[in-house]
């Protein structure tokens, strides 16, 4: 049988293991395993959001709101722009593939860091796109304003901070980038970690207000790091509402689920949970920093929940992850980017002291 041909080009996305997936291949406890692989919240989800979640429940065989009027409410309110001015995803991965059906076509092409993440791509070349990347990791405004020039590509994802490796760049670096491109190139600010790093280093934060006075950008946010909702799957994207109606043409009706707006809706409006998950990443990240250093090891300096240990030719990625799996520590191996490196989520205390506990045998 025949596919799309453009099919043949992409590499499927690879998710981090489950846990369920590691007890039965490795023979792990299920109380025994530390998953550190997915950037998920290890505090778990709001007790406030998963009593709403239960409350809601006799209400799984009703469609949700699709007008979504109470969550895009709460957003506007909370970053002050028009509730016009916003789309809901299921993640905003969805918001993602909006945006390249919307805007790409076969031969058109995307600008995007040497290591960033990989939606970006799979998205691009779906539709037939050309993939260009920058020579670094960093998101350097002189290698992105060079090759812009070059390629003239469609759009440009600037994804800040940056996952797969935890660095940030800079809001006023953000906006040198934006305003060298052309009106008809769309610019994606993608700040899935964004609280993160607006807690660390207020030069690096960045508000989706702020990017509203251009027309080509669209900023992304999500309720799966920080508010702890990940299985929940909602995202958002705000942009002009010339780019919001576009996109509203490519999404599906009820394109998340009852439980997961009510969720969202009660997230948005504790601060204290998000606080309290920040605070326990800053918290423990020090350690991970400290570890690396005792050990003579190279980190990607971090502006996100995850760290990513970069190692020489001394050592191996995936005899290093392999080793942490068959003991039931999941962290994420990057040898598919092409990085010898491991990503690795900050968890709770107790993870992360079974984490260093395994990671000392695996680097002997």
């Amino acid at each position: 049988m025949k596919f799309n041909k453009f099919l043949d080009d992409i590499k499927v996305y690879e998710a981090g293991k489950p846990i369920e997936l590691v007890v039965r291949e490795f023979g792990v406890k299920p109380e025994d395993v530390v998953k550190l692989a997915s950037n998920e919240n290890p505090i778990g989800t709001n007790p406030a959001v998963a009593k709403v979640i239960c409350k809601n429940a006799d209400k799984a065989h009703l469609y949700p709101d699709d007008s979504m009027y109470a969550l895009k409410a709460s957003l506007a309110s909370r970053f002050g722009v028009q509730e016009t001015e916003l789309i809901i995803g299921a993640g905003s991965d969805q918001i993602l593939e909006f945006l390249s059906r919307a805007k790409l076509r076969e031969n058109s092409s995307v600008l995007m860091s040497k290591v960033t993440f990989a939606m970006y791509e799979i998205y691009a070349k779906q539709v037939g796109a050309k993939v260009f990347r920058t020579a670094s990791y960093e998101h350097r405004v002189d290698e992105f304003i060079n090759m812009m020039e070059k390629y003239s590509p469609d759009i440009v994802y600037i994804c800040t901070p940056n996952n797969p490796t935890g660095d940030a760049i800079s809001k006023k670096d953000v906006f040198s980038i934006i305003n060298a491109t052309n009106e008809e190139t769309l610019v994606v600010v993608d700040g899935a970690y964004m609280e993160y790093a607006a807690a660390k280093d207020e030069k690096y934060h960045i508000e989706p207000k702020d990017i509203l006075k251009f027309d080509n950008v669209i900023y992304l946010g999500t309720f799966s790091k920080a508010y702890g909702l990940g299985g929940m799957r909602v995202g958002y994207g705000i942009a002009g509402k010339t780019i919001i109606d576009a996109l509203y043409k490519m999404r599906p009706p009820f394109n998340i689920s009852s439980l997961s707006l009510a969720a969202a809706i009660e997230a948005n409006k504790d601060d204290a949970f998000v606080k309290k998950s920040i605070y326990l990443c800053k918290e423990q990240i020090v350690r991970y920093e400290s570890f690396a250093r005792e050990h003579g090891l190279e980190y990607i300096e971090s502006y996100t929940n995850f760290i990513t240990y970069l190692f020489d030719e001394s050592r191996d990625a995936n005899k290093i992850s392999d080793y942490l799996l068959n003991k039931g520590v999941i962290v994420r191996n990057l040898a598919s980017y092409k990085l010898n490196a491991i990503r690795i989520t900050i968890g709770t205390a107790k993870q992360n002291d079974r984490f260093f506990e395994i990671f000392v045998e695996a680097l002997k």
